[in-house]
C-alpha cells in the first residue's frame, strides 16, 4: 500500500511545557462485517514521540484499525481528525509497486542520483534493506520477499511525520530486522513523530514501542510500555478481574516469568515494575525443566541422535557449508541462525538425511525418528478436502506429552481450537490454523528429533505463547531456525550461527551472531577474511609456535599460564556448582507440595544457586575466549 499524504501543507510541530502536540486520533468508531463486528464505539489518540505497538489473536482487526486511523478504510459511524498537513506513511501487507517499474524508481521515483545518493539516511535504508537487489532490476522478477523490501525502503526513504507499519519484519531476517529497529527508535528526535507498528514479532515490539494497544472483541485497550510491560500489565489486569480464561492467565504468568528472569527482563522500560513481577512470578517455577527433559530424552533416544563430520555442501561454484563438524545430542534445544540465503534450510535437510552433503558425512542414531515443521503447508494440501476430525480420527486416540497421557482432541483445544473447529475443512481453515494443525499432527507421530523451520508464520503473540508452552515439556532434541528473536531466545538453550559457510556457536546467544555479522561486514570493508577475524584460521597459526601466540594475545607466557590455571580452577567449581544445583531440585522436588513457606525458601537457594554457577560460567567462557579455547 503506497504511502499518503493527508491534507494540503506541511504541519509544523509546536512543543510547550509539559504538552505533548495531538496528530490525529478516533472518536466513536464503529465497523462491522457481516458476520463480525470488528471495531465498536473505540476511541483513541496519537501523539507526538508515540510509539506504539498493536497486538491481538489473527482477524481482531489490526490491519483494520490503522487503515481506519490513515483513512483507507471508511467506518460504518464515527470521526476520525488528523491534524492539517500531517503526513502518513503506511505500509500495508500487500505493496502497490508498479510491475514494469524498475527498482531504482519504485524506491526513490523520478529523483535525481546525485540527490538521493548524497542523503546519508537513504543510502543506509537501500544498504540495510536491498543491498542484494540489482538496481535495474524489473519489480515484476523479483521474489515475494524482495518485493516486500523494496516496498519498505521505497517507504523509509520518504520524509513523513507518521508511520504506519503492518508486518514490517515479514521477509526480514534476525540482523535486519535489529537494524529496523536501531533505525526506527532514532528517525525522529525524541519526542516528535510517531510510530504505529502491527506486528508479531515481540523482541521487536520491545525496542520499538513505549506504548501498545491489544486489539480484542471490537475493543482497543490501551497499554503503557513496551512488550513487557504490556505482559505485566494483562497478567495484573487478569487477576484483579479473576478471569475466568484460566488458561491464558497461565501462558501469560508463564511468559512473565522467562520475560523476568531471563535475557529479556527491562527494567528501564515505562511501568515495567520488577518488583511488582516478581511478587506476580513468585509462585511460578522456571519455564522448563531442562535437566528432566534431558533424561527423558536420553530414555527414547540413547546416547545417540546426530553427528556431522567435515560436511560440505557446494551448489556450483558456491559453498553454503564448509567442513562443518557438530554432535547434536539427545534433549539439545537448538536454535540455528543465519541470514536468508546463508544455508540454514540446507543445513536442516542434511541433518535428517534427505540431502546427502557433497562431502562428509552424517551419522544418524538408530533409535531417531524425525519430525520436520517446513515453511510449506503442502502436506496438507491433500487432506484440504477431509474436516479435521476426519484427519485426527487417523491418528491414535491417546498420546503421551510431558509424560501425560492426552487426547487430540485435547491438545487441538490447547492450540486454541473449539469444538467447532472439528468440523471445519481443512481447506476453510486459516493460514495461522492450518500452522497448528500442522503442529498437531507432526507431534501426535511421537518423533524425539523435532526439526522446525519458522514455526512462528502466521501465529499471532498469544498462539506464539501457546506453542511456547506445548515445546517447554516436549521431551526429544528440538533444533529450530526462525528469524523470531524472541521466540529463539525463548524455546532454545543454545544458538548456533551459520556465516559464510561456517557453524559457530554462540554461547550469548543472538547478541553474539550480530556482532560476528558486523564483523564481517567491517572485515570486508577493511579487506581482511571473514577466516581470518572469527579465527578460523587459529590452526595454521598454531603451528607457529608459544611464544607467537603469546604475543598476538597480547598476554606474556606467565600470564597465559596464570589464566590456564585457573580455567582449570573453573572446570571443577562448575562441577561442583551443577552437582548443588541439582542436589538442591531435587529436594525442592521432593518437599511437600503444601508448605508453601519452605518451598519459597528452596526456591530462593535454588536461584542462589543458579546465580553462582552462572557467573562461573561467565568467568570461564571469559577465560576461554582470551585463551582461544573452544
Amino acid at each position: 500500500m503506497a504511502g499518503c499524504i493527508i491534507g494540503s501543507t506541511q504541519f509544523r510541530y509546536t512543543r510547550q511545557a509539559k504538552y505533548v502536540a495531538f496528530l490525529f486520533g478516533c472518536e466513536g468508531i464503529h465497523l462491522e462485517y457481516p458476520a463480525k463486528t470488528v471495531l465498536d464505539n473505540v476511541a483513541l489518540g496519537v501523539h507526538e514521540g508515540d510509539r506504539i505497538g498493536i497486538v491481538g489473536q489473527n482477524g481482531d482487526g489490526k490491519s483494520t484499525l490503522l487503515g481506519v486511523l490513515a483513512g483507507l478504510v471508511e467506518p460504518d459511524d464515527g470521526l476520525v481528525r488528523h491534524t492539517r498537513g500531517l503526513r502518513i506513511g503506511m505500509l500495508g501487507q500487500r505493496d502497490s509497486l508498479e510491475d514494469e517499474a524498475s527498482v531504482e524508481y519504485a524506491v526513490v521515483g523520478d529523483t535525481p542520483e546525485y540527490v538521493w545518493a548524497g542523503d546519508p539516511r537513504v543510502r543506509e535504508v537501500i544498504s540495510a534493506l536491498i543491498a542484494d537487489i540489482a538496481w535495474d532490476a524489473k519489480v515484476k522478477t523479483l521474489s515475494g520477499g524482495q518485493r516486500r523490501r523494496v516496498d519498505l525502503a521505497r517507504l523509509l526513504v520518504g520524509d513523513w511525520d507518521v508511520l504506519m507499519l503492518d508486518e514490517p519484519t515479514n521477509h526480514l531476517d534476525m540482523h535486519a530486522i535489529a537494524w529496523l529497529a536501531a533505525y526506527l527508535n532514532r528517525r525522529w528526535p525524541k519526542g516528535t513523530g510517531a510510530l504505529l507498528t502491527v506486528t508479531h514479532d515481540r523482541w521487536f515490539l520491545d525496542e520499538v514501542a513505549n506504548a501498545m494497544w491489544e486489539v480484542h472483541d471490537g475493543l482497543v485497550d490501551p497499554f503503557e510500555g513496551g512488550y513487557s510491560a504490556y505482559v505485566l500489565q494483562r497478567v495484573e489486569r487478569d487477576r484483579v478481574a479473576q478471569v475466568t480464561e484460566q488458561k491464558r492467565k497461565n501462558l501469560m504468568r508463564k511468559e512473565l516469568a522467562w520475560l523476568s528472569r531471563g535475557a529479556r527482563a527491562r527494567s528501564t522500560k515505562p511501568k515495567f515494575h520488577m518488583a511488582l513481577a516478581q511478587e506476580l512470578i513468585a509462585e511460578e517455577p522456571p519455564v522448563r525443566n531442562t535437566l528432566e527433559l534431558r533424561a527423558m530424552a536420553m530414555q527414547r533416544l540413547g546416547k545417540q541422535c546426530v553427528e556431522l563430520t567435515r560436511v560440505t555442501e557446494r551448489f556450483g561454484d558456491r559453498t553454503v557449508l564448509d567442513n562443518v563438524d557438530w554432535i547434536i545430542g539427545p534433549g539439545d534445544r537448538i536454535g540455528v541462525l543465519g541470514e536468508n540465503g546463508a544455508g540454514k534450510t540446507t543445513l536442516l535437510k542434511i541433518i535428517q538425511g534427505a540431502l546427502k552433503p557433497t562431502f562428509g558425512f552424517v551419522k544418524i542414531g538408530k533409535t531417531v525418528k524425525f519430525a520436520v515443521l517446513s515453511q510449506r503447508l503442502d502436506e496438507l494440501e491433500e487432506m484440504s478436502k477431509y474436516r479435521v476430525t476426519e484427519v485426527l480420527s487417523r491418528y491414535r486416540t491417546r498420546v503421551v506429552l510431558d509424560g501425560k497421557e492426552t487426547t487430540p482432541a485435547k491438545l487441538l483445544e490447547r492450540l486454541g481450537f473449539s469444538s467447532r473447529h472439528l468440523y471445519t475443512r481443512i481447506c476453510d481453515l486459516s493460514g495461522g490454523q492450518k500452522r497448528r494443525l500442522q503442529l498437531l499432527l507432526i507431534l501426535l507421530d511421537e518423533p524425539n528429533v523435532l526439526i522446525l523451520d519458522e514455526p512462528g508464520n502466521d501465529l499471532d503473540t498469544d498462539m506464539l505463547a501457546v506453542l511456547e508452552d506445548l515445546l517447554d515439556t516436549w521431551a526429544g532434541t528440538l533444533v529450530m531456525v526462525t528469524h523470531d528473536r524472541y521466540l529463539m531466545e525463548r524455546v532454545t538453550d543454545d544458538q548456533y550461527a551459520l556465516v559464510g559457510g561456517k557453524l559457530r556457536h554462540c554461547p550469548r546467544g543472538v547478541d553474539e551472531y550480530l556482532e560476528l555479522l558486523d564483523e564481517r561486514n567491517r572485515s570486508a570493508a577493511s579487506g581482511r577474511t571473514f577466516a581470518d577475524v572469527t579465527g578460523q584460521g587459529a590452526a595454521a597459526q598454531a603451528q607457529q609456535g608459544a611464544s607467537s601466540k603469546a604475543s598476538d594475545s597480547g598476554y606474556t607466557n606467565a600470564e597465559l599460564r596464570e589464566m590456564k590455571k585457573r580455567l582449570a580452577s573453573l572446570n571443577k567449581k562448575m562441577g561442583t556448582a551443577a552437582r548443588k544445583v541439582e542436589d538442591k531440585q531435587a529436594e525442592m522436588d521432593g518437599a511437600d507440595p503444601t508448605d508453601f513457606v519452605r518451598l519459597g525458601e528452596l526456591q530462593a537457594e535454588l536461584d542462589e544457586l543458579r546465580a553462582a554457577k552462572e557467573a562461573l560460567e561467565d568467568e570461564w567462557l571469559e577465560l576461554a575466549d582470551a585463551l582461544g579455547v573452544e
